[in-house]
């Protein structure tokens, strides 16, 4: 994976794009440090969808995702505890 420096990215942004496209991920730095990846959109989608969070991932959400509706209860009630002898 090629670097590139936010000043050459921007001022070479078509050959970065195609780079992108025929070479695979192309990195941009900023003051050294690590800032961004360019991926062609196929790819991007591909790592989005394996990204789906777990079943633990939901379960734990503070939020549920969906509406959960319960069924009505049964019309059975409980029998009284019986006393102990």
């Amino acid at each position: 994976m090629k670097r590139w420096p936010v000043q050459d990215a921007k001022a070479r942004f078509s050959e970065l794009l195609q780079a992108s496209l025929t070479r695979g991920p192309q990195l941009v730095t900023m003051r050294g440090e690590e800032a961004a990846v360019l991926v062609p959109v196929e790819q991007w989608r591909r790592l989005n969808a394996r990204a789906r969070p777990g079943l633990k991932a939901l379960l734990l959400e503070h939020e549920a995702p969906a509406e959960l509706t319960l069924p009505a209860r049964g019309k059975l009630r409980r029998r009284a505890p019986q006393e102990a002898r």
